[in-house]
């Protein structure tokens, strides 16, 4: 039995962020509604190709829409018709949590806002993740992860540096304001849940893209507010820490992570350069730091010298942190992730699918993964007969006045 396996989430949101919270309680054991608008469903449904194959050989969901919706139930239901949204009301009634991620306001004109459903069900926790939140000037605007990424300030500090060859600011290779709102919105959601277990009451949450990216710029967000410094695009360098970068290979690109002064001194060793370890220039990480283009350049001709496995060798013997690149095809092929089990074969309505498991590594209540991402309505009828306790007769009439799907 999952830690949450005695809580229900009716989910109303889409894309990532949203789903990628609802499917972190769905790992650990809530069951999770997802509601979905029938013949369209969510967006990442479509966000392809690569798309699934069905059975029988027809185009089926992209394999987007399978990284965050796990573990969910797909219920097909149009909350536009009155009839719809009535249905989803009444789900909100025998939930425990409502996440969705429309524009500030939007579901209050169907009577499915904080508002309206908690004057019905007072211990809800309903949580709203929008752009940029429900205050501000902002608050009307549409969030996007890569709208975020810029004005988050994430893009200003990500690329490579002015007057270096394709210097422009650069967004991250995944979708990661979504992603860390997903993190941030799950531990919020969590937070509630133990207040809602201890006192009975529910609240409204809201969560902002824009927060959250803020919020991840961790060092460097301190570098200007405490430092006085005003961050910039560096590349692979570290602003903080030297040398914290990719290097040149005789073979490809080693990442060095020197991190302290005793690894630099074990790496100045095994590198044949003990004398920069005592030169007061780059002795301490700070005054590397200051001496950041004279050191680096001292280093990239010795380290284009080796073989990538020669210099991992070395370094690992003296105890140096660095590693290399994989693609992604070799990241699942390394021995620390096939030990680790970090692909999870499902099977689906195509077929078996592969899935990347969970971080999530609990002794007592680990995560489940008790379904592969459903296919638009595939559990609309057991929903409504479940939990509503409609008849097959009037699940067909929904149907047949496209209520539901």
């Amino acid at each position: 039995m999952g830690a949450l396996s005695h809580i229900r989430v009716l989910d109303l949101s889409r894309v990532l962020a949203g789903p990628w919270a609802t499917q972190i309680l769905g790992d650990l054991g809530a069951e999770v509604i997802k509601i979905e608008k029938p013949g369209e469903g969510d967006e990442t449904r479509a966000f392809g190709p690569p798309f699934l194959k069905t059975r029988d050989g027809r185009q089926g969901d992209a394999v987007y829409f399978l990284s965050a919706n796990r573990n969910k139930k797909s219920a097909a239901i149009d909350i536009a018709t009155p009839r719809g949204a009535e249905l989803v009301k009444q789900l909100a009634r025998r939930s425990h949590v409502v996440v969705e991620n429309f524009r500030t306001g939007q579901l209050a004109k169907y009577g499915l806002d904080y508002k309206s459903l908690a004057a019905e069900n007072p211990a809800l926790i309903y949580c709203s993740l929008t752009g940029f939140g429900h205050t501000g000037p902002y608050r009307d605007k549409a969030g996007y992860d890569y709208l975020i990424q810029g004005m988050g300030g994430l893009m200003s500090i990500t690329g490579q540096p002015d007057g270096a060859p394709g210097a422009e600011p650069m967004k991250v290779g995944v979708a990661i304001s979504d992603v860390v709102s997903g993190l941030y919105t799950a531990i919020a959601i969590l937070a509630a849940l133990l207040h809602q277990h201890r006192t009975g009451e529910g609240q409204q949450i809201d969560m902002a893209l824009f927060d959250c990216q803020t919020a991840a710029l961790a060092n460097q967000a301190m570098n200007y507010l405490a430092g006085g410094q005003l961050p910039k695009r560096l590349g692979n360098a570290h602003p903080n820490i030297v040398p914290y970068q990719v290097f040149e290979t005789a073979d490809g690109h080693l990442i060095l992570a020197v991190a302290n002064d005793g690894q630099f001194k074990r790496f100045c060793k095994a590198a044949g350069l003990e004398g920069l370890s005592s030169d007061p220039r780059y002795a301490s990480n700070a005054a590397r730091v200051d001496h950041r283009d004279e050191l680096v350049g001292m280093l990239k001709p010795v380290l284009r010298q080796r073989t990538n496995a020669q210099w991992i060798a070395a370094l690992e013997a003296a105890n140096v942190p660095c590693g290399p690149i994989n693609r992604i095809d070799q990241l699942f092929a390394d021995p620390q992730a096939l030990a680790r089990g970090l692909v999870v074969p499902l099977e689906h309505a195509g077929g078996t699918i592969d899935l990347v498991a969970s971080p999530l590594r609990l002794a007592l209540t680990p995560p489940e993964y008790r379904s592969a991402p459903p296919t638009l309505g595939q559990h609309t009828d057991a929903v409504l007969q479940e939990l509503l306790k409609l008849s097959p007769a009037q699940c067909a009439e929904l149907r047949a006045l496209h209520i539901v799907g």
